[in-house]
């Protein structure tokens, strides 16, 4: 079993595409899944699974699609692949403040991304470093304000998922206690 964590996109904002953190518990343990753990109501589970995080991650939307009526992009990481993005955070600094920190997790690694026209959008104290999967994104002035932030899938022309430094970690200590409890 592989302990995994699915994220979920565009669900519960602004009242559309609703899915009660219970219904997702419930899917994912219709399809095999132990240990669900949700985080909040953006659409986080960590879980473990016999499967592959690729399968998981197209049995769910299906399995949300036709539950709910819609299929929310899904990427599904292992712990490895979280705890790999945590490692390559290239602003530690944002520790003490975590709401300015987001990691967009990339659904394929960008071909072309346009980074120059990210460069000229961004503001003096914005940050960006792309790796082939993680776009990390430091914005002290916030977040929801940020233009370079409504532009990053544009400018690297793949899909992304973002999720907050807090957030992030508390992931990685729930998908860690869950590997933990595993090998008890």
């Amino acid at each position: 079993m592989t302990t995994c964590i699915a994220l979920l996109r565009g669900i519960n904002v602004g009242g559309h595409h609703k899915l009660p953190m219970a219904s997702l518990r419930a899917l994912l343990e219709g399809h095999g899944c132990t240990g669900v753990r949700t985080y909040i109501q953006s659409g986080n589970a960590v879980f473990r699974s016999r499967h592959k995080a690729s399968w998981v991650a197209k049995q769910l939307m299906a399995a949300v699609g036709k539950r709910h009526g819609f299929e929310p992009r899904t990427l599904v990481l292992t712990l490895g692949e979280l705890e790999q993005a945590a490692a390559g955070n290239p602003f530690p600094e944002a520790d003490g403040h975590p709401h300015t920190l987001h990691l967009f997790f990339l659904a394929d690694t960008p071909a072309r991304p346009d980074l120059a026209s990210l460069d000229a959008i961004r503001t003096r104290t914005e940050r960006f470093v792309l790796t082939p999967r993680v776009f990390y994104l430091h914005t002290p002035d916030g977040f929801g304000t940020s233009k370079l932030a409504a532009r990053v899938e544009r400018a690297l022309g793949v899909e992304a998922t973002a999720r907050n430094w807090r957030t992030v970690q508390t992931l990685l200590d729930f998908a860690r206690s869950a590997e933990g409890a595993a090998a008890t």
